[in-house]
């Protein structure tokens, strides 16, 4: 368990910034934070880094959760399916993951990256269309859906959002407001379960879990009056954030190459 004052200074750092460029941008900031655990806060063991990433995701999303479960944005059958067999899915991804050596699992992950970048620079479509109702009919694909994303999830260690809103509009026909809002009950329940398997393997330092939830709501806050001002920007600071993810990915990946070889 992490004590060292400067390195808990640097996780709430991480936290802010991760929370920040959410709040900001959306999805797909989260796949920063094990980035900016292992070469900002100093963390060893890339599977701790995931680990403790995974656990900050799901926090985060609980909280996004609230605010849009008030405002009534929440699907909450569709939500409760999707994220169960998703859930059993993330346990099964992330047994998987802690399976492989941590520079080959970086290698993959960066390529988990360069996905989640490319597919912010797609232009996100808001389509009006009825709101879906879970019935027998749709219920075996949101099901199977959710298994084959939380798997992917879990293995990456990321939220997978960019993998969850997607999935949602698909099987069950939401549109990408609701699916963003519903996603986040999924969020937390891949995050929630591919910690608590990390941590069975001791992959989980609460106080670094700590840290940057901290600092997570101070960015969220600073977040917030920025996300107001954007306005006509808001696609441009998308595409430019999508570009730091994916030279962030290109680093990543070298070099965990260059440490296998």
């Amino acid at each position: 368990m992490t004590s060292d004052l400067l390195t808990l200074l640097l996780a709430a750092a991480s936290g802010g910034v991760v929370a920040l460029l959410l709040t900001l941008f959306g999805g797909g900031g989260s796949v920063l934070a094990v980035p900016l655990l292992l070469y900002v806060v100093g963390v060893a063991d890339p599977h701790v880094a995931i680990g403790v990433s995974a656990a900050g995701v799901a926090l985060n999303a609980l909280t996004a959760l609230a605010g849009h479960a008030r405002a009534g944005r929440v699907r909450w059958p569709c939500a409760a399916l999707f994220a169960t067999t998703g859930a059993v899915g993330a346990w099964l991804g992330s047994s998987l993951a802690k399976q492989i050596d941590g520079q080959s699992l970086l290698v993959v992950f960066a390529l988990a990256m360069a996905a989640v970048g490319l597919a912010m620079l797609r232009p996100q479509v808001a389509v009006a269309r009825p709101e879906p109702r879970l019935n027998w009919a749709l219920s075996p694909r949101a099901g199977l859906t959710g298994a084959g994303v939380g798997s992917a999830a879990g293995f990456f260690g990321i939220g997978g959002g960019f993998l969850i809103v997607p999935g949602l509009m698909v099987s069950t026909g939401m549109s990408l407001a609701t699916a963003q809002a519903t996603s986040l009950l999924s969020v937390a329940a891949f995050g929630v379960t591919t910690a608590g398997n990390y941590a069975l393997s001791g992959w989980v330092d609460p106080m670094l879990v700590a840290a940057m939830t901290v600092g997570g709501v101070v960015g969220t806050a600073a977040g917030l009056p920025l996300a107001r001002r954007l306005g006509a920007r808001a696609r441009l600071g998308r595409s430019l954030f999508a570009g730091l993810i994916l030279i962030v990915a290109a680093y990543v990946g070298v070099r965990a190459a260059l440490a296998l070889m």
